[in-house]
């Protein structure tokens, strides 16, 4: 029996930017997909081009799937900690025609490019939109999810 593809994500709240590299990197992760919206970070080296380089460094390449970024309004639920509504906005969020057609990008990224890792900024899984899309690929495509976490500051 073929060993099932594995799906990582990652949150990178409250851990420096090496830390995520290196998590990202003993995991083996060859391919991270940012999945937040708003690519721009008030966290050095988490913009979009800083990470990017960060990632190019260590040999793994970027993708930004930005409509499997959350609404801000969803972003507006989850940093007041209202959870059930981050997940009622998002999960109306994911069938619009434009998250129906990156979720299909995302798959098709799983299945051939080795090691993914999704990455947005909080880093419980549970309260982030990265959690509905893991379950989604993981029941659609067979993977296996794990979820990781980089030394904190």
């Amino acid at each position: 029996m073929a060993k099932a593809k594995k799906l990582f994500t990652i949150g990178y709240e409250q851990t420096p930017p090496k830390a995520v590299l290196d998590e990202l990197e003993q995991a083996g992760v060859k391919l991270l997909v940012d999945v937040r919206a708003v690519t721009s970070s008030r966290r050095p080296g988490f913009s979009k081009k800083q990470l990017a380089a960060g990632l190019d460094e260590r040999g793994i390449a970027y993708v930004h799937l930005a409509a499997l970024g959350t609404p801000k309004e969803g972003r507006l639920a989850a940093r007041s900690g209202q959870y059930a509504v981050l997940e009622k906005i998002y999960s109306k969020h994911l069938k619009t025609p434009q998250a129906k057609e990156e979720l299909d990008e995302l798959s098709a990224l799983v299945k051939k490019a080795g090691p993914v890792c999704l990455l947005c900024y909080e880093r419980d899984h549970t309260h982030c939109h990265r959690q509905m899309i893991a379950e989604i690929i993981e029941e659609r495509d067979g993977v296996k999810v794990e979820n990781l976490a980089g030394r904190q500051v």
